[in-house]
């Protein structure tokens, strides 16, 4: 009969995974907000739909930014489709800043304004 083995607490599943380490937590639930829009990311590979949501670029970069390195590629992508999601959300995220604001119209004193087609000298 076969006995389950003692194992040291230091050999827990968390500590090897250092899952109470702030960086190791944001990976998993980075990966808990992809598989949440695995939809999102078909849909781009198969139909050329070329739109993933916010959130769906937050988790993948921080899963290839700040995490494992093969961790897209443990759960299906291949090295390529993790590479075109991340040029994808890297490019989306670097050109969604908006533009500054234009800078307000000013009026000099000693400008003619028209308003409706009359002229007014202030």
């Amino acid at each position: 009969m076969a006995s389950a083995r003692y194992l040291d607490k230091s050999f827990s599943l968390a500590a090897r995974l250092h899952a109470d380490d702030d960086s190791s937590s944001k990976c998993w639930e980075s990966l808990l907000e992809l598989q949440a829009c695995t939809g999102e990311v078909v849909l781009f590979f198969l139909n050329g739909e070329t739109h993933l949501g916010a959130g769906c670029c937050q988790a993948i970069q921080t899963i290839e930014h700040q995490c494992w390195p093969a961790m897209l590629t443990s759960i299906g992508f291949t090295a390529e489709e993790g590479d075109i999601l991340q040029g994808y959300c890297d490019a989306t995220t670097s050109s969604s800043a908006p533009p500054p604001p234009p800078p307000p119209p000013s009026i000099e004193p000693n400008d003619v304004v028209t308003l409706g087609g009359f002229f007014f000298d202030p």
